[in-house]
């Protein structure tokens, strides 16, 4: 039978690793999270290069695309599959959007 003082350490060693899977967790969400942001600003960019307006494209425009097709995205991204899975079906999704848009106008 386990004294005190051993339950109570290996009670303290069972919560330091739930902390850290919570904490390798929930940084692995936010750098997919953020791929997502970087990966919808580029698309709407790279979309809005192939209008070929002599002005260029409009930041504001740019970023409110963006901004609709990350949200979008998300809605995907918080769906029940796994994390790999909701990453790759994100990405997709920002993909064809940014072509159906771009096919739009």
């Amino acid at each position: 039978m386990p004294s005190g003082t051993e339950l109570l350490a290996s009670e303290l060693a069972i919560r330091r690793i739930s902390h850290l899977i919570k904490t390798m967790h929930s940084k692995s969400k936010k750098v997919s999270l953020l791929i997502l942001g970087v990966t919808s600003i580029v698309l709407s960019r790279v979309m809005f290069f192939f209008f070929h307006d002599p002005e260029g494209p409009n930041l504001l425009i740019v970023i409110g695309t963006a901004a609709v097709v990350y949200f979008l995205s998300l809605l995907s991204y918080v769906s029940s599959l796994s994390s790999r899975k909701k990453f790759l079906l994100a990405v997709f999704i920002q993909i064809l959007l940014v072509t159906g848009f771009y096919f739009l106008n």
